[in-house]
């Protein structure tokens, strides 16, 4: 068994494994291919397992953006056949000693429930729960009334500036257990707005007096998408915003041919929950949400 960094040569079989173990996460190649041909920075190392040449193991961790405390976010998969043999221990620790490098306080996973006993030894517990659900975008309800003033445009149409400065609010607002404080336009712009999976063409803003007030976004490969970020700044809540730019944003998908669209939310957050009902979702996993000081 070897455990090493991953190589580029690793991106198919690790999107196979995704693919075969947790395809509603939408991990695309172009992701992966960026993420192992630029150089590696501490807190963004990914780890690779292979058994006779064969993949069965990967590890992913990621700085958690605008945190603060500095928080770190992983991935953990072994193939079924493959556990027990101290892969995901060894993986697990490789993370760690990667993301406490680079400053982290504290590791996240959303994990299988089969693996909270096992995350426990090393630390994690279980702080709420995340729900994932999937839908055929063809199959979503008419488009709601759009209300006056407001501009449904796609990201393609949207200035970055604005749309970080909406996102900004976002991410302190949003539901979750990571404080964040604010993301420097800069690193946002390289982590997110270039992103090689962005789906400019369909994320969708609602524009009002030369503000953006609501969005959803997506990333993806084509075929299949994931929503990533979904909000409202709060002074314009409770008016259907959400629901009109997801609805108007899964139109545009199925023009474009994508067959799945996949999202998560905290099972705390009620409004979006209710608008993924609304929309058609069907839940398809659920996982607890773990956090281990580092």
């Amino acid at each position: 068994m070897e455990i090493r960094a991953a190589e580029p040569g690793d991106v198919d079989g690790a999107v196979a494994l995704h693919d075969a173990l947790v395809p509603y996460l939408v991990v695309t190649r172009n992701s992966l291919v960026r993420r192992l041909a630029g150089p590696t920075a501490p807190g963004r190392g990914t780890f690779a397992a292979l058994d006779d040449d064969e993949l069965v193991g990967w590890a992913s961790c990621g700085l958690i953006g605008g945190s603060d405390p500095l928080g770190g976010e992983l991935r953990l998969l072994v193939r079924p056949e493959a556990r027990g043999q101290g892969i995901g221990t060894r993986l697990l620790e490789e993370i760690h000693a990667d993301l406490r490098s680079a400053g982290a306080t504290s590791a996240r996973v959303f994990a299988d429930p089969n693996s909270v006993e096992w995350a426990a030894r090393f630390g994690y517990r279980q702080t709420r729960q995340v729900h994932y659900a999937g839908i055929d975008p063809r199959k979503v309800p008419d488009l709601p009334e759009v209300p006056s003033g407001v501009e449904l445009v796609p990201f393609t149409a949207v200035d970055p500036r604005l749309l970080h400065a909406a996102d900004e609010v976002a991410q302190r607002t949003k539901p979750g257990d990571a404080k964040i404080s604010s993301q420097p336009y800069d690193g946002w712009l390289a982590d997110i707005w270039n992103s090689p999976d962005l789906m400019r063409a369909v994320s969708v803003a609602a524009r009002y007096e030369g503000r953006i007030i609501a969005f959803t976004r997506n990333h993806g490969d084509g075929t299949k998408m994931w929503s990533r970020m979904t909000s409202t700044l709060p002074e314009y809540r409770g008016r259907g915003l959400a629901k009109l730019v997801k609805t108007a944003a899964l139109h545009r998908a199925a023009e474009a041919g994508v067959q799945g669209a996949y999202t998560a939310n905290y099972d705390g957050n009620t409004p979006m929950l209710a608008v993924n009902e609304w929309l058609g979702y069907h839940r398809i996993a659920t996982h607890a949400v773990l956090i281990c000081p580092l």
